[in-house]
């Protein structure tokens, strides 16, 4: 066995026994420990620490503990670049892709709204949506800390929050994704770009009020769904305005 110090730092305290949160603190390890064994036995998932200091240098999730290290784990960092310091992943993910679990279908909505490609169905279970992740490069969107342990996984967020409007906050918030919303750019059932459809061709598919008073359409050409700016978009824009800046 070995003793280690271990500080975590922002809100990956909120994944902590209430004693260990907020400081430094003692704790026992296994002979031949790593770093990704001691944050989960300590209640935090892997995904959601950015950058790991071992006596003040960037180490991996692989490094083996050892008597007397002092460890630190920070969150995503939302103003500082620290990409050249990183060594808990191969890779940073520059596209904002989502796979989101069972219990986020509100969520993946409103991400979709706002334009982000986000992958939902409720019938995925814990090893499918580790695989897509795995395989698409997506993060993974849950409120299953058991599920963001999987070794397969190495981008997730835990949301804390539990209405999906405060969830996209939340999310909008952690990854900084105002500056690439695209809102309305993406079928909210399907997932699939839409296009801009000329009135004339969805007349069958339009009520007579849609018909009647508006005239801006857009078409998915998976579901066939057909989309315009009524009361529905309004609220949609009103639940927007709160994260995306003006014009966006």
């Amino acid at each position: 066995m070995v003793t280690a110090t271990f500080r975590f730092y922002q809100e990956l305290n909120e994944f902590l026994a209430p004693e260990r949160r907020w400081h430094a603190f003692d704790c026992r390890c296994a002979q031949a420990a790593t770093v990704k064994h001691m944050i989960e036995a300590l209640g935090v998932p892997h995904t959601e620490v950015e950058l790991v200091l071992v006596n003040g240098a960037s180490v991996g999730f692989e490094w083996m503990l050892q008597e007397g290290d002092r460890v630190a784990f920070y969150p995503k960092f939302e103003t500082f670049d620290v990409s050249p310091l990183l060594r808990v992943r191969e890779h940073t993910l520059r596209t904002m892709r989502f796979v989101a679990d069972a219990h986020l279908g509100g969520l993946a909505r409103l991400l979709r709204m706002a334009g982000f490609d986000t992958l939902y169905d409720n019938n995925f279970d814990d090893g499918e949506i580790a695989t897509i992740a795995s395989e698409q490069q997506r993060i993974v969107l849950t409120r299953d800390r058991d599920l963001l342990k999987r070794r397969a996984i190495t981008h997730g967020c835990y949301l804390h929050a539990l209405k999906p409007a405060g969830q996209l906050r939340e999310l909008f918030d952690r990854l900084d994704l105002a500056r690439s919303a695209r809102p309305f750019t993406l079928c909210l059932y399907c997932n699939a770009r839409l296009r801009v459809i000329d009135k004339a061709l969805v007349l069958d598919r339009i009520p007579p009020k849609a018909h009647a008073f508006y005239d801006h359409f857009s078409t998915c050409d998976v579901c066939r769904r057909v989309f315009w700016q009524g009361s529905h978009w309004q609220r949609m824009r009103a639940l927007l305005a709160g994260v995306v800046p003006p014009g966006g």
